[in-house]
């Protein structure tokens, strides 16, 4: 009996009770899972496979996961999970750099204001969808204009497809030969749901039903946050599975259309010579960085709440590989789908083929008003992008309400994490406010192209050469050995300091030389707004100069080289949150016999750990039996 008490006590002492932990690996993998597929999966990536060389990109996109991917996910993996702590509290292992966790929580900030923007959107034609007759579907509407040139006929819900033929060719060489001709679905979204402005100066009114939306969206992130990692990894079981169920209704609908090979053929024939073209390979690689959410600060967080000896390595192959899968699997779902509109439309797929917010909003629905029940499909296909980016949402937040609960990391702040999460919400809610205006399209676009763009390659590089060349790839090569039993691979150790920042440094130059700017249809933008970008994307790295600056300045020193050193040596907390988990060098001092209390927190006490060890079986053995102590 005592030994299972004993054993019993050992395994709740490996979960953080202070900090929490996921309730299950499983919770992490769904939210890891979710946290990476994302939006991008769907509107990014099946564009870029088809303007690459369709099949043929499919080989450096590999080679990329391989040797960058992959490794970096694992290193933010392992980094979290190593020390407990989220994007700002890693950096313990060397403060100087601890504008990197700053520059982490930046990004995130940016990229959680109008990520939540887009769903808000998806949110409003999902409920638009719930109707007999999609209102994207005819060009009768109020808001549409002379030029527009409906796909589907007035007597469609009458007929059936086979028997529209000569509308459909009247259409073709309407779409061939009138280039001012806009389709319903275009229409639908400039002039109804964005009522668009001429210019990004001009904001003009607040679009109350986006609006209303985006309160709905940031409450229901709020509410699957409310406890936590606790809440969230029980409402990801549904968030990060049911997309590739939609997925599939979709793929099997889209295959046995007439035109869904064509689709495919277009998305999936290999053009071999295309794959000496640098353009292709800089694409796949900052696709495979960008879709993982490396240096976004989200992994190190996630993986700061795993257990300490959970195998994050298996972790970040599964989670890699399925993120990447999705991708191609969604590259089959959009281009049948494109390939049936393009066989009616009697023109080519690459008419019809769009990515981002135009194929989200434009181009798929426009197809959709296509198939027989079109609202049923349109509701399928629009929730899953809810989904998709609530996954992503979920552990954005959750990024920057950890990085500031672990920062002030007082008892208080630690119960009452829940009006963090609030106070997050509603700040992000309001600064997402003017995105909801009429020239909010043109500022989500400038933050989606210029606040996460080549200041996450720069993060993540400097993450790179901090972690293996200042703190010591043997550290943390024998870090990862303590937490995992076994050392990380060879292929890893190569990558981590030589491979992964030579690509990454690649994809920073590929950026900079590839650099055009920003448009949106046939808007240009204008140069102040530019400037705005830039800033934008300038303050995140700025912000690791700064700290190290502020660091130096402040560490103890007499000359400036003590100071540096100083400031990028491990702090005497960095390692393993519990007491139990730290052995080796970093065993407590015996002469010191630093411990932890039943909250986890350090104590000093003169006994060492064995002894400690046995007074804590003591002390339990007394509270069990009170007749014993007296």
């Amino acid at each position: 009996m005592q030994n299972g008490a004993v054993l019993g006590e050992t395994t709740k002492k490996d979960e953080n009770i202070r900090r929490g932990n996921w309730g299950n690996q499983i919770e992490f993998v769904l939210t890891s899972v979710g946290y990476a597929v994302g939006l991008g999966n769907v509107w990014r990536f099946p564009y870029l496979c088809y303007r690459n060389g369709g099949g043929a990109f499919m080989f450096p996109y590999f080679i990329m996961l391989v040797f960058c991917g992959i490794p970096l996910f694992f290193l933010e993996l392992s980094f979290g999970q190593f020390a407990s702590l989220g994007c700002l509290g890693v950096w313990k292992v060397s403060p100087m750099f601890k504008g990197v966790g700053y520059g982490m929580m930046v990004v995130s900030t940016y990229i959680g204001i109008y990520y939540n923007v887009v769903i808000c959107i998806a949110f409003y034609y999902f409920f638009m969808s719930m109707t007999n007759v999609l209102p994207w579907t005819y060009c009768n509407n109020p808001w549409n204009t002379k030029d527009c040139s409906g796909v589907v006929g007035s007597s469609y819900a009458n007929t059936s497809i086979a028997n529209t033929s000569t509308l459909m060719r009247n259409i073709s060489e309407l779409v061939n030969h009138t280039a001012k001709r806009t389709s319903p679905s275009e229409e639908y979204w400039k002039y109804h749901v964005l009522n668009i402005s001429d210019d990004i100066g001009h904001f003009g009114e607040v679009r109350l039903p986006i609006l209303g939306c985006l309160a709905a969206s940031w409450v229901v992130v709020f509410l699957c946050l409310i406890r936590g990692v606790k809440s969230s990894g029980k409402v990801v079981y549904f968030t990060a599975t049911f997309p590739y169920v939609v997925l599939t209704v979709l793929f099997i609908r889209g295959i046995t259309l007439d035109g869904a090979v064509n689709g495919i053929k277009y998305y999936l024939t290999p053009q071999w010579k295309m794959i000496l073209d640098a353009k292709v390979w800089g694409d796949a690689a900052s696709q495979i960085f960008y879709s993982l959410g490396c240096a976004w600060g989200g992994l190190i967080t996630m993986a700061s709440y795993n257990k300490f000896h959970n195998n994050c390595y298996r972790d970040s192959i599964i989670i890699s590989i399925t993120n990447c899968a999705t991708s191609v699997y969604a590259g089959f779902v959009i281009f049948s789908i494109l390939g049936f509109m393009a066989h009616h439309l009697g023109v080519d797929v690459a008419d019809v083929a769009d990515h981002g917010p135009g194929l989200a909003f434009v181009a798929y629905p426009g197809a959709l008003t296509l198939l027989p029940i079109s609202p049923l499909w349109s509701l399928l296909f629009f929730f899953m992008l809810i989904l998709l980016g609530l996954g992503t949402q979920f552990c954005l937040l959750e990024t920057l309400v950890t990085a500031i609960v672990d920062e002030i990391g007082t008892d208080w702040i630690i119960r009452n994490k829940t009006y963090v999460t609030l106070g997050v919400a509603v700040v992000g809610f309001l600064l997402g406010v003017p995105l909801t205006s009429q020239a909010g399209i043109y500022w989500l676009l400038l933050m989606d192209n210029y606040a996460a763009s080549f200041s996450l390659v720069i993060i993540s590089c400097i993450m790179c050469v901090s972690i293996m060349y200042i703190y010591g790839f043997h550290n943390y090569f024998k870090d990862v050995e303590m937490m995992l039993g076994f050392p990380p691979p060879i292929f890893f150790r190569i990558c981590w300091r030589f491979v992964s920042p030579a690509i990454i440094s690649f994809i920073l130059v590929f950026t900079v030389v590839q650099y055009k700017p920003i448009t949106y249809n046939d808007y240009i933008y204008p140069g102040w707004s530019l400037i705005i970008g830039f800033l934008m994307a300038l303050s995140s790295v700025i912000c690791i100069p700064i700290y190290a600056i502020y660091k130096i300045w402040t560490s103890e020193g007499t000359t400036f080289l003590e100071r540096v050193k100083n400031a990028i040596k491990s702090d005497p907390s960095w390692g393993p949150a519990l007491q139990e988990h730290r052995t080796g060098r970093y065993a407590p001092n015996v002469s010191s016999g630093s411990n932890l209390n039943q909250e986890g927190q350090l104590l000093h006490t003169k006994e060492t750990p064995e002894e400690v060890s046995l007074m804590i079986q003591g002390s339990n053995d007394s509270a069990h039996n009170p007749e014993a102590s007296a």
